[in-house]
């Protein structure tokens, strides 16, 4: 075979395996849901379901820039059997925001979320508010730790007097292999002008997560808090954040 030939054959075949090769493009968007259930819903180290399960359900719309969107919902407990109130069983987020890459490996997240308690009465009740509540937040990811702060622009989850409120958190995750994950977390909540700063606590917690792929993946959390004993217990005298083991079944899809 001529050399020239030969050479123009082998560039050809080099250049096909390059293209073979070559990344699809990015999607101008991703939408995923997600659906799944617990045996206490915990917010910040606190029970939202007075120690019973949830059922809970989400979706989430990420643009290529960087730009998202979200929807998630869980029944609830603790406006009726903490506030007293009459009506409020459900809890649906509405959440949006932008993240991106700073630097090689640190990232940010800012973003704004609101918390909505459909229907629920809590402003009726002496001595609390609308418990709905909006937030923003912001988040620095390096390597394997998360650290972030949210801090609320309205009354803060049912308490009066409390815009203004704070929580700051650090997290990691260890991928530990064969789909395990380990995730420390420790978070400091903030409520201003309460009696005797009684809102104010550290929640901590560890927890080991299983993907056996296809987007099933099952968390167990251990929780625990120094939640002050009066200010956080409920109508019927439960701490709602005393220490606990909390057991998630998710489905990504």
């Amino acid at each position: 075979m001529p050399f020239k030939l030969l050479s123009a054959l082998c560039a050809a075949l080099v250049a096909s395996g390059a293209l073979a090769q070559t990344k699809a493009p990015e999607p101008d968007y991703t939408l995923n849901y997600n659906a799944g259930a617990v045996s206490d819903y915990r917010f910040r180290g606190l029970s939202q379901t007075s120690f019973k399960p949830a059922a809970q359900a989400g979706a989430d719309l990420a643009l290529k820039s960087g730009a998202y969107l979200g929807l998630w919902a869980s029944n609830i407990k603790w406006i009726e059997e903490y506030v007293g109130a009459t009506k409020g069983a459900a809890e649906v987020d509405l959440y949006g925001g932008y993240k991106g890459d700073l630097a090689k490996d640190l990232a940010f997240d800012l973003g704004l979320i609101r918390y909505q308690y459909p229907g629920n009465t809590a402003g009726k009740v002496k001595g609390y508010v609308d418990a709905s509540t909006t937030e923003v937040y912001g988040a620095i990811t390096y390597g394997l730790i998360t650290a972030k702060y949210s801090r609320s622009t309205t009354n803060f989850i049912a308490n009066a007097a409390s815009r203004g409120s704070g929580y700051f958190e650090v997290s990691a995750g260890f991928d530990l292999g064969n789909g395990l994950t380990l995730t420390p977390h420790l978070g400091m909540q903030r409520i201003p002008h309460q009696a005797g700063d009684a809102g104010d606590y550290t929640d901590y917690s560890a927890s080991l997560a299983k993907d056996f792929g296809n987007g099933l993946a099952l968390t167990a959390s251990a929780i625990g808090t120094n939640a002050d004993q009066v200010f956080y217990r409920d109508t019927r005298g439960r701490l709602l954040g005393k220490s606990t083991l909390v057991v998630g079944l998710k489905y990504n899809f």
